[in-house]
């Protein structure tokens, strides 16, 4: 073969791959763009049922229903998102768009939802193209030249235009270019500036200057709701801004790791406070923290609705090592389903690999709070998981795998462990208050320490969602090194805003109590021994 001639070769498989190429971007373009505009995902967001669908034009529109106003923002992208709110169970429109503004006020964590379901469709709709691009391209080549011939022949015929005519038609069924279409307003509806639209009585923060509301003669009597619902996100955002801001300069009072030491912030009773979020965050910083537990009622009731709020904790520490149980008022399945699709480790019963080295155990809570359907215990009772948690931390130890560290929601679940000897540090939360450090000896003569943190949330009762803590909010700072906690210090906040540093404890200087473990048989009984208070009520 002359060299001439092979050129032209190359030349021909060149043009031959060009042309299968744009027919394949020729069918996968349209298809893809087809597929994602007219897609759509259920997701969980801001306590709603939603459905999120791309759209051409770049806003951001949120349909309320018919009860509120529809609100839009633009769109850091060329395209567009409508996101269509569904169920809720809010028992008021006053608390439903007090909810929208504190949620507003920490929105991290809803816009990752938004941007995830964005980003799956988008992939979705590509791989959807992709395939109908290919699948001219294959049917070209498996043909043939002398096939193509004859066929485009026959298209000439009536019979042939036909035939060309239907695939057109079913085509342009299929694609829809006119769906999409930016719905018209009506002669009494408008697009107004928030500010406008709640006029001069409220002056609209920075932060959502940008956002439009859809007027017309019904949604203008709601202007009070959007009004109360703006002061929400302004003091919210304010507040919790301002905390974060003073978090960050607190490193001067806590502890900081020496290069052998890990570090741990603990947080429990959220509730739903997604404001303190960011300010715990800031607070691990400052203390050099690269982990973090989660001691349970990260919600009120366990339902999905509150899926907000498991998504604020996660965009929080997504960063971090984490671990999790859930607390009474997360009863059911949903609370630690999620967290693990999330990707933290949401311990059940299991010993496992813990920071620093320690080894690590948790369970969850085994009650059901009064805001869940069921009161009554869920599996086993208090006693019975107490009893065989201290059975379990037992045989551990006797096996030389002891555990270090018990995650519990309620400290309480390791009274028995901490008789026996079989634990050297019980962490939990539950009462909304610090009780300890507190350091027991065992009936085996090993020596273990419980600790109760106070409320992350700032909560009073079981919902905290507000522009403030309702009362002093806490994390703790747990320190470990060669495989065992070695100390702890809490941080509080109170709801003046000003942050109160305890001292740094070290665990091993912690003074046995006097005789707690009087009569006690170093084996269970159905009458376990109590360590401290009482088991608290679920908190209602």
């Amino acid at each position: 073969m002359s060299e001439a001639s092979g050129g032209r070769s190359t030349r021909r498989v060149a043009l031959k791959v060009l042309f299968l190429t744009l027919v394949w971007a020729v069918v996968a373009v349209p298809v893809a763009v087809t597929a994602f505009l007219g897609g759509s995902r259920e997701v969980e967001l801001a306590s709603h049922d939603v459905t999120v669908s791309p759209t051409r034009e770049p806003w951001v529109t949120v349909h309320s229903g018919p009860v509120l106003p529809d609100v839009r923002l633009p769109s850091p992208q060329p395209l567009g998102v409508d996101i269509t709110l569904g169920k809720t169970e809010a028992s008021t429109t006053q608390e439903l768009v007090d909810r929208y503004a504190f949620i507003a006020s920490q929105p991290q964590g809803q816009v990752e939802i938004v941007r995830g379901a964005v980003v799956d469709m988008a992939v979705a709709a590509g791989l959807r193209g992709a395939v109908a691009g290919t699948l001219p391209v294959l049917v070209w080549v498996l043909v043939g030249r002398a096939r193509r011939v004859e066929l485009l022949r026959r298209t000439r015929t009536p019979g042939g235009l036909v035939v060309v005519s239907g695939v057109a038609l079913a085509v342009l069924l299929v694609w829809q270019p006119w769906s999409g279409v930016p719905e018209e307003l009506t002669d009494d509806e408008r697009w107004e500036g928030l500010q406008e639209f709640v006029g001069d009585a409220v002056t609209v923060p920075d932060g959502v200057g940008a956002v439009q509301v859809r007027a017309d003669v019904t949604t203008v009597q709601t202007r009070g709701l959007i009004q109360g619902a703006v002061d929400t996100y302004e003091q919210a955002q304010d507040w919790y801004d301002e905390a974060r801001d003073a978090a960050t300069d607190l490193a001067d009072d806590l502890r900081q790791p020496e290069e052998d030491e890990t570090v741990v912030v603990l947080v429990s009773d959220r509730h739903d406070n997604i404001g303190m979020d960011p300010v715990a965050r800031a607070i691990a910083d400052a203390g050099g923290a690269t982990a973090v537990y989660d001691a349970g009622d990260d919600t009120s009731s366990g339902k999905s609705w509150e899926a907000f709020s498991l998504d604020s904790l996660d965009a929080a520490f997504s960063d971090l090592d984490r671990w999790s149980v859930t607390g009474n008022h997360d009863a059911g399945a949903f609370v630690p389903r999620y967290l693990a699709e999330k990707g933290w480790d949401v311990l059940d019963g299991e010993a496992v690999d813990g920071p620093g080295g320690a080894r690590l155990l948790g369970v969850p809570d085994p009650r059901a709070s009064s805001f869940t359907p069921d009161r009554s215990a869920v599996g086993a009772s208090f006693d019975e998981i107490r009893q065989d948690l201290a059975d379990d931390l037992c045989a551990l130890d006797a096996d030389d795998e002891r555990v270090d560290t018990l995650l519990v929601h309620d400290a309480n679940l390791g009274n028995a462990a901490l008789a026996r000897g079989c634990v050297d540090l019980v962490l939990g939360g539950h009462v909304h208050s610090r009780i300890g450090p507190e350091a027991y000896e065992g009936s085996n003569g090993e020596r273990g320490v419980r600790f109760t943190t106070g409320t992350t949330g700032g909560a009073a009762y079981s919902i905290a969602v507000g522009s403030k803590p309702r009362r002093e909010a806490m994390v703790t700072l747990l320190t470990y090194r060669d495989g065992a906690a070695v100390g702890l210090q809490w941080v509080t906040l109170q709801t003046t805003g000003d942050f109160t540093a305890g001292e740094y404890v070290e665990l091993a200087d912690v003074e046995i109590a006097e005789d707690p473990l009087s009569g006690v048989p170093a084996e269970p009984t159905e009458e376990e021994p109590q360590l401290g208070p009482e088991d608290a009520e679920p908190t209602t």
